[in-house]
């Protein structure tokens, strides 16, 4: 019954797919869904950024681990990502009019700072992707009892079929529904696990072992303890700003009013609808405590051995709405910048027509190497930061200068990129046990870098 059910949805969803493809006539309805979608929809895209793996399966299992500390980075650091895009950046990057996030850099840097930022963000796509697949790989295991490997490729070729075809259509299409079916089955799983709960105050209880459990800031301020706590907060919470994905879903609303709200909008959801699975877990947990041993499999064990069939569908269809999701909006935003700004930087003469069919064919690509990385390292959590990380250490910094420092200079920019990599890169091999974690070095050193190479070069043009 359960098999039968989610494959039915499974094929609902290729059916929005169809549907959201004869909506496409030209490379900006594939990209940005022809900047037309309305707040109820921009929001809805704008939640299932990231409502995926990482919400559902990787932090209620940090959270039984670290505590609340350990739910920071996400859902606390997600959220203020949408709300900072909300406040500082949508109507900014809206009235610009662009096709892709690296389009800025074009526009505000030159062309080679195009090109490397392009180059940057594509790969930090990989470990997000893959973190989504992981989890694909476990409710198909989980739901239709088949090996991880086939559960992999069954998982990745349904979410490129559908992208494939319909682009950001597609993908808002799709969000819209999942965010329905995401909010009633997580909601519904929920209560079924309350109503077993006969003193719902021992929720508020911390574990005997674990006195810091509810504690929202480390007990201890010393320099590690304050730079890895700071660290959990910008991974994503800046860490995503400067990420095609985000541009996406900001550019496709109809207004710079709408986009703007939609953000808002999509970061209350995604920090009310977070902490859901976290309850749920820790509820669980109170009932079956042998569930506390199951790692990044826990809400899925606790709902297949302890609830209704009734429960499973609505769970695991939430799940799979929310991976499903969250894995569209990350394969497009690569491809779009491979083809946008790489292949037309080299290939000027591109028309609308080939364009769009090198996109497309680039979805492709970027699922075969998202897949590799699903293999070769399958852990959520760290799949997920790591991809936040490239990226803040990289882009934020040109990105945020640009928009609000007049003196931010092409050179200063280039710097940027490559000496924020460059810091993390050695700290990460070299430091990575030591007291700053190695993305803070890498967001000083790009900061540093934009700052002097900006103010040298307005001397030198004086």
């Amino acid at each position: 019954m359960l098999a039968l059910c989610i494959t039915l949805y499974l094929l609902l969803t290729l059916i929005l797919g169809y549907l959201a493809s004869l909506k496409v006539k030209n490379t900006a309805d594939f990209v940005v869904a022809g900047r037309s979608l309305p707040l109820f929809m921009a929001a809805t895209v704008m939640f299932a950024t990231w409502f995926g793996s990482e919400t559902i399966v990787a932090s209620p299992a940090e959270f039984v681990e670290k505590g609340v500390l350990g739910l920071i980075q996400d859902p606390f650091g997600a959220a203020l990502c949408l709300f900072l895009v909300g406040f500082f950046y949508a109507r900014k990057l809206y009235s610009l009019n662009l096709l892709t996030f690296c389009d800025y850099f074009k526009i505000r840097f030159g062309k080679k700072t195009e090109l490397l930022s392009a180059l940057l963000i594509i790969p930090s796509y990989f470990g997000w992707i893959g973190a989504q697949l992981v989890a694909l790989k476990i409710i198909m295991g989980t739901v239709l009892g088949i090996d991880e490997y086939t559960g992999l490729l069954i998982g990745a070729a349904l979410v490129t079929f559908y992208t494939y075809i319909g682009g950001m259509w597609a993908v808002s299409l799709t969000d819209f529904l999942q965010t329905f079916v995401i909010i009633g089955g997580l909601l519904a799983v929920l209560v079924g696990i309350l109503i077993e709960i006969e003193d719902l105050s021992i929720l508020l209880q911390a574990p005997a072992h674990k006195p810091d459990f509810w504690n929202l800031t480390p007990k201890e301020l010393d320099l590690p303890s304050s730079m890895t706590y700071l660290a959990a907060w910008i991974t994503i919470g800046l860490g995503s700003i400067p990420q095609q994905d985000v541009f996406q879903r900001v550019m496709a609303a109809k207004s710079p009013k709408t986009a703007v709200q939609a953000s808002h909008v999509g970061g209350l959801m995604y920090l009310s609808l977070g902490l859901v699975p976290v309850l749920m877990v820790w509820a669980g947990i109170q009932v079956y405590p042998d569930l506390a041993q199951k790692g990044e499999n826990l809400l899925p064990t606790l709902v297949l051995n302890h609830s209704h069939i009734a429960i499973q569908v609505l769970f695991f269809g939430a799940l799979l709405s929310a991976v499903m999701s969250t894995t569209s909006g990350a394969i497009l935003a690569p491809a779009s910048v491979l083809g946008e700004n790489i292949i037309r930087h080299f290939k000027k003469d591109i028309s609308d027509k080939h364009l769009l069919l090198t996109i497309r064919i680039s979805i492709i690509f970027v699922m075969l190497f998202s897949l590799a990385m699903a293999i070769w390292k399958p852990n959520i959590h760290e799949l997920v930061a790591q991809s936040s990380i490239f990226s803040l250490v990289s882009l934020f910094v040109p990105l945020t200068a640009g928009l609000y420092w007049k003196k931010a200079s092409p050179v200063g920019a280039f710097l940027s990129m490559c000496l924020g990599m460059i810091a993390w890169g050695i700290a990460e091999f070299a430091f990575a046990e030591a007291a700053v974690p190695p993305l803070i070095w890498g967001l000083l050193g790009s900061g540093l870098a934009m700052w002097c190479g900006s103010l040298w070069e307005a001397a030198r043009n004086k």
